[in-house]
C-alpha cells in the first residue's frame, strides 16, 4: 500500500495503490478538498473501482457454465493491491492482473488498468480491461466516487441540489435488499434540478438506466454547481448511506449493475454486463470542479 500524488496548476489528486483508489482531490489555489474522507462511521471507502461486478449477485454467487462462484458486493478489485505502471506530472496508471486466487473466484484471465489524467480542473478516470483468454470474457465495471456534500461550512445537505443534463425527469429502479426490485420511481426535475431531500436515499441508491443522463452535478444552495461528473456509461447510480445523514454523495458511472431480485441466469446473461471477445475494453469518466 502506497499513496501517490499527481498535480497541475489547478488541482492535486492522491491515489492509493490499494484498489488504485482516489483518496483526495483538492483545488490548488485554496486547498479545498472535494472527496469524501472515508470515515468508517458512515462509509469507509472513498472512490473504489467496481470490478468484475457492479452491485450484488443474487444469493452471493454467480454461475458460469453451470459452476457457481462466490462473489461479494462490487467484486474484489477494490481490495487488491495494484502495481504502479507509469507516472508523470499529471497522469498516473496502475494495473492488476488475474492470478490463481482471482481465478478461483472469477474464471476469466484479465488485466485491469486504471489511469488518472489531470486537465485543467478536470480528472479523467480511465479504465482498460484486457482479455487474456482465448475465449470471450464477461465482466462489469464501474466507479463509486464519493464527494463532499455539504461542502461549505454552515450549510446543510438538504440545501444542496443535483443537476442532470436532462430537463424534465429521471426514472430510477428501486433497490430491494441490495438487488434490483420490481418497482420504479420517477423523479420530476425542474430544468434538470433535483433537490436533495432528507429522505432521498432512504430506499438506497437511485439506479438510473438506459442513457437517461450523461452528466450529474452537485450544486450549492444558490444553485451554482461546484462539481460535475460526466460519462458515456449507459447507467449510473447516485447514493448516500440510507438514513445516516452522511455528509457526502456518490455519483457512479456503471457498465453493469446488481442482479434483479428474480435473476437466476448465467453470468453471461446479467443485464448491462460487458462481453470482450478479444483485445481491450476502454471507458472513462470525468470529474470537474468549479
Amino acid at each position: 500500500m502506497a499513496l501517490f500524488q499527481i498535480s497541475n496548476e489547478k488541482i492535486t489528486l492522491q491515489v492509493d495503490s490499494l484498489g488504485a483508489e482516489m483518496k483526495s482531490l483538492k483545488s490548488v489555489p485554496d486547498n479545498r478538498e472535494y472527496m469524501w474522507s472515508g470515515d468508517p462511521a458512515y462509509w469507509g471507502r472513498v472512490s473504489p473501482v467496481l470490478f468484475p461486478i457492479v452491485g450484488k449477485v443474487r444469493d452471493g454467487v454467480f454461475r458460469v457454465d453451470g459452476r457457481e462462484y462466490p462473489m461479494g458486493q462490487h467484486g474484489f478489485a477494490r481490495d487488491m493491491e495494484f502495481q504502479l505502471k507509469s507516472q508523470v506530472a499529471s497522469e498516473i496508471w496502475f494495473s492488476l492482473s488475474s492470478d490463481e486466487e482471482t481465478l478461483k473466484r472469477y474464471p476469466y484471465p484479465f488485466l485491469l488498468e486504471l489511469g488518472y489524467e489531470l486537465s485543467d480542473r478536470t480528472v479523467v478516470v480511465k479504465w482498460r480491461v484486457v482479455n487474456q483468454a482465448k475465449d470471450p470474457i464477461w465482466f462489469s465495471i464501474g466507479g463509486h466516487p464519493g464527494f463532499l456534500c455539504p461542502i461549505d461550512p454552515g450549510t446543510d445537505q438538504t440545501q444542496y441540489k443535483l443537476i442532470f443534463d436532462t430537463k424534465d425527469k429521471v426514472e430510477s429502479s428501486c433497490i430491494d435488499g441490495g438487488l434490483l426490485g420490481k418497482e420504479k420511481k420517477t423523479y420530476k426535475l425542474r430544468d434538470g434540478v433535483l433537490p436533495i431531500t432528507a429522505d432521498l436515499f432512504d430506499g438506497d441508491a437511485l439506479v438510473i438506466e438506459g442513457d437517461q443522463a450523461h452528466s450529474v452535478a452537485l450544486a450549492r444552495p444558490n444553485g451554482t454547481p461546484y462539481l460535475t461528473v460526466t460519462f458515456d456509461a449507459p447507467l449510473f447510480g447516485v447514493w448516500s448511506p440510507p438514513k445516516k445523514k452522511a455528509p457526502f454523495i456518490c455519483i457512479e458511472p456503471w457498465y453493469g449493475r446488481c442482479d434483479s431480485v428474480d435473476f437466476a441466469g448465467d453470468f453471461k446473461e446479467r443485464e448491462w454486463g460487458q462481453q470482450l471477445s478479444e483485445g481491450v475494453f476502454e471507458a472513462s469518466y470525468r470529474i470537474t470542479i468549479a
